[in-house]
């Protein structure tokens, strides 16, 4: 491999992509981070205060957890939704029926899953084959 192969190749890049770049980068910054806090900073000197003056760490503080995001369940929305669709075009919306199969069904599906039977070749014909052509040598 040659040194020319590692080198970074040229790449062009256009005004308006640079233009675009410098804008998402300009609406991700901001000035002012008053509105930010050191937590982890205040807990730390807290702890280590504690330490130096030879008493106990105060407790972490129990912050209320975020709410969890709701559990739906899909099978009832699902259901919900065909019911609704079935509404709307005026069908009968009853649950659907399980039947069970019979007896005589199962028994020919086992035998389904068995080897199955090897395809006959057709046999070619003098006519269908054609000459294969030798090169000479020089």
């Amino acid at each position: 491999m040659e040194v020319s192969e590692l080198a970074p190749k040229e790449v062009k890049v256009t005004d308006s992509e640079i233009d675009e770049a410098v804008l998402l980068v300009d609406s991700m910054t901001t000035d002012d981070i008053s509105g930010y806090q050191d937590e982890y900073r205040k807990g730390l000197e807290a702890v280590l205060e504690a330490k130096a003056e030879g008493r106990q760490p105060p407790k972490p503080t129990e912050e209320a957890e975020e709410p969890g995001g709701q559990v739906v369940d899909l099978m009832a929305a699902l259901q919900e939704s065909v019911r609704k669709a079935q509404a709307a075009r005026g069908e009968d919306g009853g649950d659907a029926e399980v039947h069970e199969l019979s007896t005589a069904k199962k028994k020919t599906a086992g035998k389904a899953v068995g080897k199955a039977p090897a395809k006959k070749t057709a046999k070619k014909t003098a006519a269908a084959k054609k000459p294969t052509r030798r090169q000479r040598g020089a």
